[in-house]
Formats: structure tokens, sequence, C-alpha cells
């Protein structure tokens, strides 16, 4: 059976067609990258803020922290299964409206949110947001036509980390200079314009409306919510304590009725397949590592911006370490790197096409591995960090763009979105996973009687994410040689009037 080439932007991609005369393509592409860079910036603009929310809402550290990040990556992770399931039932411009009406919705309440409590709630009503990448995904693919497909890929999926370091950089400004209520007014204006423009993309054919898997739904998000918290919580509650260890079984039980129900029901919330298949399964294990590869970066690059110079003259371990700036400063180190991974991602459609998104992806990781080996060798000056963090960022841009091509190119049309949203999630995890990681490493060298990581902690956590891009890569090219020496994946049987689905290498 030959495969048919759904990625690529060749002829014969099921679902593909002209653009609807709803709006050109380019009309299209504004409204996604649009919708797309109303969650990218929101992702990290707040992270400068957690010492300012601590003060001003008279809160903990941990508080601040569940506003900012926890309460965040709970709600996304549970809800974008369920959220690109129904783009791919009932229609995913509807649903995609629908979600930016309720994304708007809580960055106006957190706006406005009178105590840490009611912003915690309103950031997790906000989690919604990250469905908004699977649906856009599904979207291009359904009503761009096929030669605009692989670019529109790459440039979406390069938004994502190409907004990092803007959004550190302007959310370190206009928490210095503005109250951080304007952060969530700015992004409120950018999802108004997002909701706006969606009128420009048609409506496609009407979903298959099948009834959800409300037993599967449930035990998927209570298997997520159980490791994220397990994850969250580990440093403080200690890793080894019986809360930790207790939801990190309860995840693996949870995730394994999980499996049972989904082989059981007539309707599953999600195909076991889409789980399992080997291409479909390096595409979750890339995205996982390269989720814990970034948020490493995302941890050590302004940690070590900001750490200080120099200690006062009774501690003088510091003296020629860190660079003493401030959380702009910090954020503008990183611009580089995620603008170049924009630009990866944005030009990575004639590689994918070439070569294949498995090779496409397995090249951005060791790309990104790369970096991390010289980061780990030499990070002594501003100037190093800035430049050798551009070949992290430029690995990381050709891995998120292959990450959707691949998908694409092993995933039936009415199945994309929720293909795309398992591994959004899985890049979450991974992400989650990545920032505990370069977290507990700086913790395991810190200075006696300080809280201080010496020099050493930044040169072993550097590594740890050098190691963990590494092994993505390895699977990758594991893969590519095992498909080389026969077929990897049986093409699922079509179904009446369907075209089959089959191995692209």
């Amino acid at each position: 059976m030959s495969p048919v080439p759904v990625a690529d932007g060749s002829p014969g991609r099921p679902g593909a067609g002209p653009a609807s005369p709803q709006g050109s393509p380019a009309r299209i592409m504004t409204a996604l990258v649009l919708a797309v860079l109303s969650y990218a910036l929101m992702q990290t603009m707040l992270v400068p803020t957690i010492g300012v929310l601590q003060r001003e809402l008279h809160t903990t550290a941990a508080g601040a922290s569940w506003a900012v990040l926890s309460s965040t990556l709970l709600a996304s992770a549970v809800l974008t299964p369920v959220v690109s399931r129904l783009g791919d039932s009932h229609g995913r411009r509807k649903v995609l409206v629908a979600v930016l009406v309720v994304y708007l919705a809580g960055t106006i309440g957190c706006a406005a949110a009178w105590d840490i409590g009611a912003l915690i709630a309103f950031r997790a009503v906000q989690g919604v947001s990250l469905s908004v990448l699977p649906l856009a995904f599904g979207l291009i693919r359904e009503a761009l036509p096929a030669d605009r497909v692989a670019a529109s890929l790459g440039l979406t999926s390069g938004l994502v980390g190409g907004a990092a370091g803007v959004g550190l950089v302007c959310g370190g400004l206009i928490a210095d200079h503005a109250s951080w209520r304007w952060l969530f007014v700015a992004g409120a204006v950018l999802v108004a314009a997002a909701l706006l423009m969606t009128r420009a993309v048609p409506a496609g054919p009407p979903g298959r409306a099948e009834r959800l898997d409300l037993p599967g739904a449930g035990l998927f998000g209570l298997s997520l919510t159980a490791l994220l918290l397990a994850l969250t919580e580990g440093s403080p509650w200690g890793w080894t304590s019986g809360r930790v260890l207790g939801l990190f079984g309860a995840a693996v039980a949870l995730f394994a009725a999980f499996v049972v129900r989904e082989r059981m029901a007539a309707e599953p919330m999600i195909d076991v397949r889409l789980l399992t298949q080997r291409p479909i399964l390096v595409a979750h294990l890339g995205a996982f590592m390269l989720g814990a590869n970034q948020f490493v970066f995302y941890v050590l690059v302004p940690k070590l911006a900001e750490l200080p110079r120099g200690l006062p003259p009774q501690d003088a371990r510091l003296l020629g370490y860190g660079f003493g700036m401030s959380v702009t400063g910090a954020g503008l180190v990183m611009v580089p790197g995620t603008l170049l991974g924009l630009a990866a991602s944005s030009s990575a459609g004639r590689a994918v096409t070439r070569r294949g998104p498995a090779a496409v992806l397995g090249l951005g990781l060791a790309l990104a591995a790369a970096g991390g080996a010289l980061l780990a060798a030499a990070h002594a000056g501003a100037w190093q960090v800035t430049v050798i963090y551009a070949l992290v960022g430029a690995g990381s841009g050709l891995a998120m763009a292959a990450l959707p091509a691949l998908i694409h190119a092993h995933t039936r049309p009415e199945e994309v979105a929720t293909a795309n949203g398992v591994n959004t999630v899985a890049r979450t995890v991974g992400g989650a996973v990545g920032s505990q990681l370069g977290t507990a490493v700086l913790a395991s060298a810190a200075l006696p009687g300080t809280v201080l990581p010496a020099e050493h902690g930044f040169t072993a956590a550097f590594a740890v994410g050098a190691g963990v891009a590494a092994v993505g890569a390895l699977l990758c090219l594991a893969a590519r040689v095992r498909a080389r020496g026969g077929p990897v994946l049986a093409a699922p049987a079509a179904a009446p009037g369907e075209v089959p689905t089959a191995e692209k290498a």
C-alpha cells in the first residue's frame, strides 16, 4: 500500500483542497497565527511576575507559582485532549471559536482578579488555550491548499517557542513599569483580535458528531492530574514522600484503566493506536523530550543571567559567576535563540518534504543536544550563552515544525486534532519534567548555607538538558533505521470511502 503524502504539501493529501471563499489563505493564516500567538505569549509573560504577585496579592511563593504556572498547566493538560476530540467530531472552527471565547473570559477575569484564589481560578480557565494548537494544526490541513500546509505548520508551531523569549521580555517590561494586570489586558486584546479574525476561517466539513467518551475522558484527565500534581509538588513535598509516590502510583493505575476502557469503548475518546503505533509513538516521545529540553533551558538561562555577579566580601564564591541582569535583560539573552527557532520552524517545510518529518525531528533534537553540551562547557559570559542558546533555539524550532507534520503523515484526517492534542500534552508533560529536572539539579548544587547554586550546578543541569534531547534524537534515528529495514507500521484499515494512511519515514 503506497503512502499518502499528508504533511509534505504534495498532491493527493486527503481532506485538502483550495481555500474556502470564506477567506484567502493569507487571512486564514493571520487568524490562526493570532490565535496561537495569544497562547504562546501568555505562556511566559507571567513568569517575571511571581515576586510581584506574591507581594501585591499578599500570598506565598507557592501561591504565586500556582497562579503563574501550576493551575494553567494542570487545566490545559486535562482539557486539551477532550477539546481536541470535540474539534474532530463537531467541527474544528466551531470549537476554536468556543475555546477563544472561554479563553477571553478567563483572561478578563485574571485582569480583574481580587485575590490570589480568584487569580488561580481564572488562570485555570485560561488553561483551555493550549487546545488552540491542535485545533489550528487541524484547520491548516483542512482549510489551506496542499502546497501551503508544510510551511504553515512550521510557522504556527514555531511561534510557540519563538514567542517564549519575547514573552519574557514583554512581561518583564510591563511588570517593571506598570501593573501586572496590564499583562492580561494586552492578552485580552490579542485574544479578541484572534476571535474576530476567525470569521475568515472556513467552517469545513461537518464532523461525525460522535458521543464524547466521558468515562475515558475522566480517567485520562485524572491520570494526568495525578502525574502533574506529583511533578509540580514533588520538590516541596519531598520526592520520596507518601503523597508524591502515591500520586505517581495513581497516575499509572488510572492510565492503565484508561487504556482498558478505550479498547472496550465503541466510540473511544482517543484511539489507542494514536498512542502506540510506532511513528506516532516516536512523535509523542520526541515531543516529551523536546518539552523537557526546552524547559530545562527556560529555567536555567534566566536564572544564570539574573544571578548576582558577586556576593558581599565575606562570601566571594560567586565572583566572576552570574551576569547580574534584570528580568528584562535575562529575557533579552533568550530572544535571539527564540527568534532563530521561529525562523527555523518557518523554513523547515522544504526539509520535511525532502527528508521526512522524522528526520527533521531527529535533526532538531540533535542540534538542541549539541547546544546544551556547548553551554555545559562554556557559559562564563552573557555573549556565550546568547550565541550558544541560539543553536538550542534553532534545534527546538526544527523539532517543533516536524512534530505536527509527523502526526499528520500518520493520522486519518478525522483524527488530526485529537492526535495533535495528545502530542501537545506530551510536550507539556515533558516541560513539567524538564523544569523540575533543572530545578532539582541546581538545588543539589546549592552552596552551603545559601540557596544559591554553585557554578558546577549549571554545568550539570545544562548537560542534563543536552542528554534529554540526545535521547530523543537517538529514538528518531532508531525509528528511521528500522523503517529502512522493512515495514514499520501496517496502514490501518480504511472505512468505506476513506483514504488509508501509511508509513512515511
